[in-house]
């Protein structure tokens, strides 16, 4: 949709000033993160819109759609250098080695530094087989003429229709394109839609990321329309789009918080599904599977991460965006969000994967938060 930054605002995408309170509990690393700007990028503006991104995915195309690759994080350029997808591997210090608004508006978020949003149960009371959280689910979208996928989380919003996810899940860094053809599916299963699909509205993110690559800020929060099934339609071979209503009345919402310190007890959610570095394959994306441990504060440089968190966890590419939730309640399947997966370590380097790091949430996750919320899909 765009290419350039310089391009957003002759595109449609409002970038919007943010200036936040402190940063709490890492606020001496958090700094850097006192102002910034959200970037919100509209992917539907009629109907019809919606309808082709929406017979885009085909149940044909979404059971093609298994086979593509997962999104993994990209490096963005630097003075010319070559951009690297390569993995991360610590050094022994633990830090990395190797819509349409056209002008920018003042934008501020709660003055409270560490605001909390409540989670929501759904409101449609629908049977499952699973006691693992319905909000979780995957994401499929183009980028370019190439396709991918990614995890991700309805959380809890006043418009009742917002996904969180990673930022690398709705833009790519590396060749300054956000993510088109966006769509949601919670409690994916194998191929199955339980709970509707979703079509992207707005992308909303921390302009960090959209213009340096800061993997800080490798979040992004989706504002979706309500959701459809495709049933069989009445001609052999057809489906129809039956209308199921919205996000948060169907799985309910995961809370937030925000700077709420390290060494915390989380629980990540995701569809891992890419190789290790030896080539091994794990997972193969179909279902939703966990990781449960404790928070350590991590370091990358070489994606600019210098307050990210990470957890033992021997996720791969594919779970990217998948939800790290605080205070979990499996009994309910909702806790608070604190996080999203976003990219994988080797940490003793024997080539598989055994660490998933998430930026921090600070203020300025919740100013792009609120931001999000304030969108109305039509």
């Amino acid at each position: 949709m765009t290419t350039t930054l310089r391009a957003f605002l002759a595109s449609g995408v409002l970038v919007v000033s943010a200036f936040t309170g402190s940063a709490g509990a890492v606020s001496a690393q958090a700094e850097k993160a006192a102002a910034g700007s959200i970037t919100s990028i509209t992917l539907t503006k009629t109907n019809a819109d919606v309808k082709r991104i929406a017979e885009y995915w085909s149940p044909a195309k979404l059971k093609q759609a298994q086979n593509n690759n997962p999104a993994t994080p990209e490096v963005k350029p630097s003075d010319g250098s070559k951009a690297s997808s390569a993995p991360v591997s610590p050094t022994p210090t633990g830090t990395a080695s190797g819509g349409t608004a056209v002008k920018a508006v003042t934008y501020s978020g709660s003055k409270a530094s560490s605001p909390v949003v409540s989670p929501v149960l759904p409101t449609k009371k629908q049977p499952s087989n699973s006691n693992l959280p319905r909000t979780v689910g995957k994401v499929f979208f183009k980028i370019g003429d190439k396709e991918y996928w990614c995890s991700a989380s309805a959380v809890a919003s006043k418009n009742r229709h917002l996904v969180a996810t990673a930022g690398h899940c709705a833009f790519d860094p590396k060749r300054n394109r956000n993510a088109d053809y966006w769509i949601f599916i919670p409690g994916y299963d194998q191929g199955k839609t339980p709970y509707g699909i979703y079509v992207g509205h707005s992308l909303n993110l921390h302009e960090n990321f959209t213009a340096q690559g800061d993997y800080d800020y490798d979040y992004a929060f989706v504002t979706v329309h309500d959701g459809f099934v495709w049933k069989p339609g009445k001609s052999p071979n057809t489906y129809q789009m039956e209308p199921v209503g919205s996000l948060e009345d169907n799985v309910g919402g995961q809370g937030l918080m925000v700077n709420r310190g390290v060494g915390l007890s989380v629980f990540a959610f995701g569809y891992p599904a890419a190789p290790n570095i030896d080539g091994s394959k794990p997972y193969d994306g179909q279902r939703m599977l966990w990781c449960d441990g404790r928070t350590y504060q991590t370091k990358a440089p070489t994606r600019l991460v210098e307050m990210g968190i990470s957890l033992g966890c021997t996720f791969t590419g594919g779970a990217s965006g998948g939800p790290w939730l605080i205070y979990y309640d499996p009994r309910q399947g909702v806790g608070y969000l604190n996080g999203v997966n976003s990219f994988a370590w080797d940490t003793d380097t024997d080539k598989k994967y055994d660490r998933i790091s998430s930026p921090y949430f600070i203020q300025s996750t919740y100013v792009v938060y609120e931001y999000a919320d304030r969108q109305r899909a039509f």
